[in-house]
């Protein structure tokens, strides 16, 4: 028992904490709304558990033979996130850009997880922490994933009905800007641990 409440713990809080996929989540609730916005949550409780089950059932294994397939998809990561993070802090509102001109559709939602940064870390580290060789690793695995199907639909959507929440007072256009600039900012910095590993791995 203590073995299961330790991985919900772990998914909870690392589901909660700012990331790519809550900042963007609670700029789509100030910019679309709540109802708008439920394909690009759905997309995110169900693409995360999906690429945990696929990590820990044979992906893993795949980028250990050839570990420079997990490097070229942490590079396109970073750089596809700070191109979103660009189109934001350039637009005064995500309406007048033409990309993301809507909200993430469910699939769009559901690969943006295999170029998000944060997810490659929760998913890795929850599959090398809680799994054992002495259990049924694929039990353990599909657990995992459902700790976070669980764990990451209520976080999500505070983060989506805070961002709603925030739209009334952003009817502004200077403020709206500035909301965008810092949103933009923040998904600079969820990133920069990986941004710091990359430019020491290739310039030290």
């Amino acid at each position: 028992m203590e073995f299961y409440l330790a991985i919900l713990l772990f998914t909870a809080t690392a589901s909660i904490t700012p990331g790519p996929n809550n900042i963007m989540i609670m700029a789509s609730g100030v910019n679309f709304g709540v109802r708008s916005s439920l394909p690009h949550v759905l997309g995110i409780c169900l693409g995360f558990p999906v690429m945990v089950i696929s990590l820990g059932i044979g992906l893993g294994a795949l980028f250990d033979s050839v570990p420079i397939l997990h490097e070229i998809i942490k590079i396109f990561g970073v750089a596809y996130l700070l191109y979103l993070a660009w189109l934001v802090a350039s637009s005064s509102s995500f309406e007048e850009t033409s990309s993301p001109s809507r909200p993430l559709r469910f699939d769009q939602a559901v690969l943006f997880q295999w170029v998000n940064p944060k997810a490659w870390v929760m998913a890795t580290g929850a599959i090398s922490t809680y799994t054992t060789t002495a259990g049924d690793t694929l039990t353990q695995v599909l657990f995992i994933a459902f700790a976070f199907f669980i764990t990451a639909a209520p976080s999500v959507m505070i983060w989506l009905i805070f961002g709603a929440g925030l739209k009334r007072y952003l009817d502004n256009a200077l403020h709206n800007r500035i909301f965008n600039i810092v949103m933009a900012l923040l998904l600079v910095v969820s990133m920069s641990p990986v941004i710091n590993g990359l430019i020491q791995q290739y310039l030290n």
